[in-house]
C-alpha cells in the first residue's frame, strides 16, 4: 500500500457510493493528489475506522461528525460540504382534511418518524417539537420506521415509509427532510391536494468531511482546494454531482449541528 496516498472513508448508502467514488480517485489522480477510498457498511464502522487510523478523511453523516467530534473531545478535524448539505429544514406534514393546523394540534396524536438514528426524519424533529412544548415519550406516540438503520438516515426509506403512512391514516402526522417534500410534489409521489406542511424545524447542515485529529492540517488543506476544484460543467464531474446531490464543493463549518447536539443531549443519544 501507498502511505502517501490520502485514506478516504465512505459509507455505502447506495451501490451508486463506488461509482460516485471511482469518479472523485479518477479526478484527485488526474490532479496528481491520489486517494484510497474505503468503504464501510455503517457509520459507527465508519467513525471507528477514522479513530484507529483505517482512514485519514471521512465522508460523515452530521451524526457521524457528532460522533467523532464526541469521541475526539472536539479535536476532529472540519473539511468541505455539499452546497446542499447547508441550510436544510424538517417539514412537519399532516392530511389536509385532519384539521390540524399547528404543532399543537399533534398532542396526544401519533407522529412518524424515520429511522432511529436520522437527524432529519427523527432526532432534529423531536428536538424542535420539545422546544415547542411537545414532549417526547409523553405528549405524543412515536411511529417509527427504522429503514436503514446505521446509515443515519442518508436514503429516504423511512421517511417515505412514515409519508405513506400519513396518506394510509395510520399516524397523523410525519415528518421529512425539505429536499425529499419539494422532490416527493415534484414527481408526484405524493398528493399536493392530500397533504401540508404545518410547520419547519430552524435551518440545519447535513453532511461534512472529517479528518483524523493527527491528519496533517496542510495535507487536509490541499486536498479540499482538489476537491473544489471539481467542476460541475465537466461532464464527468456532472455525472458524479448528480448522483451525489450537489453542484459544487462549498467550505464546511459546525454551526448548523448545534440542533442536532441540543437534540442529542434531549434523548441521550449518545451518552
Amino acid at each position: 500500500m501507498n502511505n502517501d496516498r490520502i485514506k478516504v472513508g465512505a459509507v455505502i448508502y447506495d451501490p451508486r457510493v463506488t461509482v460516485i467514488w471511482g469518479i472523485i480517485a479518477d479526478f484527485f489522480k488526474e490532479e496528481g493528489l491520489e486517494i484510497e477510498c474505503l468503504f464501510y457498511k455503517d457509520y459507527k464502522g465508519q467513525v471507528d475506522g477514522l479513530l484507529n487510523s483505517e482512514i485519514d478523511i471521512a465522508w460523515n453523516s452530521p451524526l457521524a461528525w457528532l460522533d467523532a467530534y464526541l469521541r475526539t473531545d472536539g479535536q476532529c478535524q472540519m473539511g468541505s460540504m455539499r452546497d446542499t448539505d447547508r441550510d436544510r429544514k424538517t417539514c412537519f406534514i399532516v392530511r389536509k382534511d385532519s384539521g390540524i393546523t399547528n404543532l399543537a394540534g399533534l398532542r396526544g396524536k401519533t407522529i412518524g418518524f424515520g429511522a432511529i438514528d436520522s437527524p432529519q426524519a427523527r432526532l432534529i424533529p423531536i428536538n424542535h417539537l420539545h422546544k415547542n412544548g411537545l414532549e417526547y415519550g409523553a405528549d405524543y406516540t412515536e411511529k417509527r420506521f427504522d429503514i436503514g438503520v446505521g446509515l443515519h438516515g442518508d436514503h429516504i426509506g423511512g421517511e417515505l415509509d412514515a409519508i405513506k403512512a400519513l396518506m394510509a391514516g395510520t399516524v397523523d402526522g410525519s415528518v421529512t427532510l425539505d429536499l425529499n417534500w419539494e422532490a416527493w410534489k415534484k414527481d408526484g409521489t405524493i398528493d399536493e391536494n392530500q397533504l401540508v406542511c404545518i410547520d419547519t424545524t430552524a435551518l440545519f447542515d447535513h453532511c461534512i468531511f472529517v479528518a483524523h485529529p493527527d491528519f496533517s492540517t496542510d495535507r487536509f488543506i490541499e486536498w479540499q482546494k482538489v476537491l473544489h476544484r471539481m467542476d460541475y460543467n465537466n461532464e464527468a464531474h456532472r455525472k458524479m454531482m448528480d448522483m451525489e446531490g450537489l453542484k459544487e464543493w462549498v467550505e464546511g463549518r459546525i454551526t448548523g449541528f448545534q440542533q442536532l447536539r441540543e437534540a442529542n443531549d434531549y434523548l441521550k443519544f449518545f451518552i
